[in-house]
């Protein structure tokens, strides 16, 4: 049973992992919108929508834990720029996933993360 485990370890060691997905949670923050796994969206929408409260936040300790994360310091100033605006009615729930199919090769199930 998997009764109260945190996260998915996605078959990659921590390091990997978390390149992983912080590349994922860059790509949407840049575009709004990425094309991955449904497991892979699922543990990067987390760590999005983290980042977005830090946005919301928006003193200086919140932009470098958002740095420490995002890496890209021009996707940071983006979304902290913006996330005020964006989303001050929302108290959560900044992403949706949409399911779009299986993809080709293995059929894993894929899916479209967007922010709301």
């Amino acid at each position: 049973m998997r009764h109260r485990k945190g996260f998915r370890k996605l078959s990659r060691p921590t390091d990997q992992r978390m390149a992983i997905l912080r590349g994922i949670v860059q790509a949407l923050l840049k575009h709004g919108k990425v094309k991955v796994t449904e497991a892979r969206a699922k543990e990067a929408r987390k760590i999005a929508e983290g980042v977005i409260q830090l946005a919301k936040k928006g003193d200086l300790s919140a932009r470098r834990r958002a740095v420490s994360i995002v890496a890209d310091p021009g996707v940071v100033k983006k979304i902290f720029n913006e996330a005020k605006s964006r989303f001050a009615s929302r108290s959560g729930g900044y992403t949706r996933l949409i399911k779009i199919g299986f993809r080709r090769g293995d059929a894993a199930p894929m899916v479209s993360l967007e922010l709301v």
